[in-house]
């Protein structure tokens, strides 16, 4: 973990100190100075302090920063300077930091490489596929990986799949650690090459007339063994994931409970018992069900990267995963971009200092340069570029950085609403703003908004949660037409129950920030 200190923080004790009169320092926006305005409210809007009481949570628990983005003005700073855990806005800062330095349209490649000749068929030799950290290898885009191998001729491998994923070195982690859930998919380790998330997604249809609903696991893995019917039940649907059941196990899935027929069909991604096995269980299945042969195994290994690739697979663009990963707050994808920001600045001579904003790089050369130029990249090295880049694009703000990975997965992550608040102020006088703020959920239509009573359409906020936090920071377009930054964090053993105050703050400036 890293712990920068870029000034003295200003630490709160006792209750909460908002600011009254607060100058906040300029940006440096593309390279160009600002001037930002000096006004911030007194107190928290009423409304937002009633849901707080009702809640049981204290004001000095919240922090806030309201910005008037028209007119460069601070409308509410509360507790801003005070550091917290963001949760998962923490993705605010990863995927700005990618869309700055590596350009909207950049991609991940995946080099595959065969090591033998190819006739009538029969490869003789052995397939390598190298990671450089792709977020979006499932199913149907390994199954178009292996359909252009089989368009080169080959149907059958004489020798092995071998699966390269040297580019980063992660920790090794019991799932379960974070919060005794150990088969939630976000619980999944990163790798550099990461195949469907190593994660499964059991269906359940109910078919009334047989009594039964019907259960299917897609994508299906050779050797895995599940129950294929559960009894159906009368009644309302309430916890039907704990009304099944469930157990499991490494290669056998049962469900002890019973289904009701009122919850219609539904979907439960699980992530897989055995993840060290599961890339190469899947590629085999997949392999196999096409028509291929396989007469060696599939095993982990270096690729060859002295030799030119067959072909690479190019994931889709940046925008389009980061638009992935802030809509449905994918922690997985944003630790794979966490990493890749890391391994792409080594490759571009950045040395762990990303200094100024960079033009948008070209795609990537194949994987060579990953393991070979100085070894995997580990999450120090991620967490000190990630780091250093919010300190460089955030000038003379208090309050320490304290990034554990960049996900927010995290019950270590410190920020304070204020940086917060100057990085969506960078964002919407940044080149990339389109596609950041596109990415973020739209209030009452998708993503995580998509159940918030805001006016639908009229905010675009991350949110963040876990057992101790709530959270959200993004746009809010006024009635009267005025764009706002908003960050609202909310640390509290109750901070879930605080989730109205939240939206009332998000109503109170949709009102154009009422006086109170």
């Amino acid at each position: 973990m890293l712990l920068l200190r870029p000034l003295p923080a200003t630490e709160m004790t006792g209750s909460a100190r908002p600011s009254s009169s607060l100058l906040i320092p300029c940006l440096l926006v593309a390279g160009a100075a600002c001037a930002v305005g000096a006004v911030a409210a007194p107190a928290l809007p009423p409304d937002t302090a009633q849901a707080l009481q009702r809640a049981q949570v204290p004001a000095e628990s919240i922090a806030v920063v309201v910005h008037d983005l028209s007119s460069n003005r601070r409308v509410l700073g509360w507790n801003d300077k005070r550091s917290v855990n963001p949760a998962s806005l923490t993705k605010l800062v990863t995927t700005m930091a990618a869309l700055e330095r590596l350009g909207p349209a950049w991609t991940w490649q995946t080099p595959v490489w065969l090591t033998g000749p190819i006739k009538d068929g029969v490869l003789d030799g052995s397939v390598f596929i190298k990671g450089s950290g792709d977020p979006k290898l499932v199913i149907e885009r390994l199954w178009l990986l292996l359909r252009r191998l089989q368009q080169l001729g080959v149907r059958d491998i004489r020798g092995d799949i071998v699966l390269d994923s040297s580019a980063f070195a992660v920790p090794e982690f019991d799932p379960a650690d974070f919060d005794g859930e150990p088969l939630r998919p976000y619980n999944v380790r990163a790798s550099a090459l990461l195949f469907n998330f190593r994660s499964g997604t059991y269906t359940f249809t109910p078919d009334e007339t047989a009594g039964v609903a019907r259960i299917a696991l897609e994508p299906p893995l050779a050797g895995a063994v599940i129950d294929r019917t559960v009894p159906l039940t009368s009644g309302p649907c309430a916890d039907w994931r704990a009304a099944l059941k469930p157990i499991f196990e490494s290669g056998r899935t049962r469900f002890g409970g019973s289904y009701a027929s009122a919850c219609g069909d539904n979907a439960w991604p699980v992530a897989d018992p055995q993840p060290t096995t599961y890339d190469a269980r899947l590629i085999d299945t997949l392999w196999r069900e096409m028509g291929g042969l396989l007469q060696g195994s599939v095993r982990d290994g270096l690729a060859p990267i002295d030799l030119k690739p067959a072909f690479e697979l190019r994931s889709p663009p940046l925008a389009e995963l980061v638009r992935d990963i802030n809509k449905f707050s994918n922690n997985l994808m944003a630790q794979q971009l966490f990493y890749t920001l890391a391994l792409q600045g080594r490759r571009n001579g950045a040395s762990g200092a990303p200094g100024a904003p960079s033009a948008p790089s070209a795609p990537s050369a194949p994987g060579a340069a990953g393991a070979a130029a100085g070894g995997a990249v580990t999450a120090d090295q991620a967490r000190e570029m990630l780091s250093r880049w919010l300190l460089e694009r955030t000038p003379g703000i208090d309050g320490e950085v304290l990034l554990d990975n960049g996900s927010g997965l995290s019950r270590r992550t410190r920020l304070t609403a204020e940086r917060l608040a100057a990085l969506l102020i960078l964002a919407w006088d940044s080149p990339v703003m389109s596609e950041l703020m596109s990415s973020l959920p739209v209030s009452g239509m998708d993503g995580t908004m998509r159940r918030s009573r805001a006016a639908a359409g009229r905010a675009h906020l991350k949110t963040g949660s876990l057992r101790d936090v709530a959270a959200v920071a993004g746009y809010v377009l006024s009635n009267s037409g005025r764009r706002f930054a908003v960050v609202a964090i909310v640390n509290h053993p109750n901070a879930n129950a605080a989730r109205p105050a939240l939206e009332a703050l998000v109503q109170w400036v949709l009102r154009d920030t009422p006086s109170r």
